[in-house]
């Protein structure tokens, strides 16, 4: 079953996050745009890469009005420790949740059960909590910030102009489509 559009389900997580532990919820996600990024573990190697880049691009997430949360299996007490020893990690300022109970890799269908940890998934969720955007990549294959800015512009412009769509490669600014009887066979 195809968790486009359903409802993020209910969890409560401590994440890391510049030298607090926070909570956070499925009520915390709602009435913004945000990004639940898991990643197999902490102390890894491609998972700094990803998650620097994501904090590289913050900023530019931020303007979006898209919070950015990071999610492993890791504790949120080994979120810190590697916070405060990793130069990449360091840099992070949005929240790193834990889910050593793997509620969150569960629900969205991301858990390596016989490894306890999760694969590389991207889910971008809209301000009413529901899930827009799935992304699931091997461990190998590391993930780009900027692609997935494009990806959330597209959806924040689709959920802001209905009737329109986003065709591949489109960029802010860029033209859209309007499905009609009229372009069918004449893309």
């Amino acid at each position: 079953m195809s968790l486009i559009n359903s409802e993020i389900q209910p969890f409560k997580a401590t994440a890391y996050q510049q030298g607090e532990f926070i909570e956070v919820t499925e009520a915390t996600l709602k009435g913004k745009w945000s990004v639940l990024f898991f990643y197999p573990a902490d102390f890894t190697f491609v998972c700094p890469t990803e998650l620097e880049d994501l904090a590289d691009n913050y900023a530019e997430f931020r303007k979006l009005g898209v919070e950015i949360y990071s999610v492993s299996t890791d504790t949120h007490f080994c979120h810190k420790a590697w916070h405060d020893t990793s130069p990449a990690i360091g840099k992070i300022g949005y929240p790193m949740i834990a889910d050593p109970t793997h509620v969150l890799s569960r629900n969205l269908g991301v858990l390596i059960e016989d490894a306890g940890i999760a694969d590389r998934g991207t889910f971008v969720i809209d301000p009413q909590g529901r899930i827009q955007i799935i992304e699931i990549t091997a461990g190998g294959v590391g993930r780009d910030a900027k692609e997935l800015l494009r990806k959330i512009k597209a959806a924040q412009y689709v959920a802001a102009h209905p009737g329109e769509v986003c065709p591949a490669k489109w960029q802010e600014g860029a033209k859209t489509l309007a499905p009609s009887l009229d372009l069918v066979g004449k893309i």
